[in-house]
């Protein structure tokens, strides 16, 4: 393992001499002292018009809060249909493996663990931890970056225009230690990192709102079929 070598002349106070001390730094060290990290982020919130459903005869009403507490609000939220299998890991937590993404002669599956906790009031979504799992490459990653995500479902069906309302944010902090992005400043990551990330967002939350919808609606129609 090479070290660099640094020596301080240091003056005594009882004496004339002057000692040295030499000190080592392993390249570990000097290497951590230097990392560069992005820190990225993107926001979107989202509302649509919220149908309200009953049993028909006024009996019963389906509230969306009554369907998010139930398995099937459940996978719902966490979009299961486009999951390669998802589990249950303990009390609102699950571990959602994403379908195998090809890249280049790679091969890598993200694993995410969720927490789900949908009240009466609104229904909160938060990642616990985000992983590669397969090509040895990408799993070298995991340890280069973080990620945080925050999804709020809300709803209020108390006013004349009840609404369902999204509310989600993404931060992503990445390590800069590859060739050529090293010799970048951060803002050539952090800004096209920005657009690539906010773009995601932009894209998926509206797809998020009308799914939910459509699997809500799904869900009161086969409760109105059992009676």
């Amino acid at each position: 393992m090479m070290s660099r070598v640094y020596r301080w002349t240091i003056p005594s106070a009882f004496t004339s001499r002057k000692k040295t001390r030499v000190i080592k730094l392993r390249n570990e060290t000097i290497k951590s002292s230097n990392t560069k990290k992005a820190n990225l982020s993107a926001t979107r919130t989202e509302r649509i018009k919220l149908p309200l459903y009953d049993d028909g005869v006024g009996g019963h009403t389906y509230h969306i809060s009554e369907f998010l507490r139930q398995p099937s609000g459940i996978e719902a939220v966490l979009n299961t249909s486009a999951l390669q299998s998802f589990q249950l890991l303990e009390n609102n937590v699950y571990r959602c493996i994403l379908p195998e993404i090809q890249f280049l002669n790679f091969e890598v599956t993200p694993v995410l663990d969720l927490r789900v906790m949908p009240t009466r009031e609104n229904c909160v979504v938060e990642l616990l931890s985000c992983k590669f799992e397969g090509s040895e490459v990408f799993e070298r990653q995991n340890e280069h970056f973080s990620a945080t995500v925050k999804n709020h479902i809300m709803w209020d069906t108390s006013i004349t225009e009840p609404f369902l309302e999204v509310d989600v944010e993404l931060n992503v902090s990445l390590e800069i230690y590859t060739q050529p992005f090293t010799y970048l400043p951060i803002s050539a990551v952090e800004g096209p990192g920005n657009l690539v990330i906010q773009a995601l967002v932009d894209r998926l939350v509206p797809l998020l709102l009308q799914q939910l919808l459509q699997d809500y609606e799904k869900w009161v129609q086969k409760q109105c079929e059992d009676l």
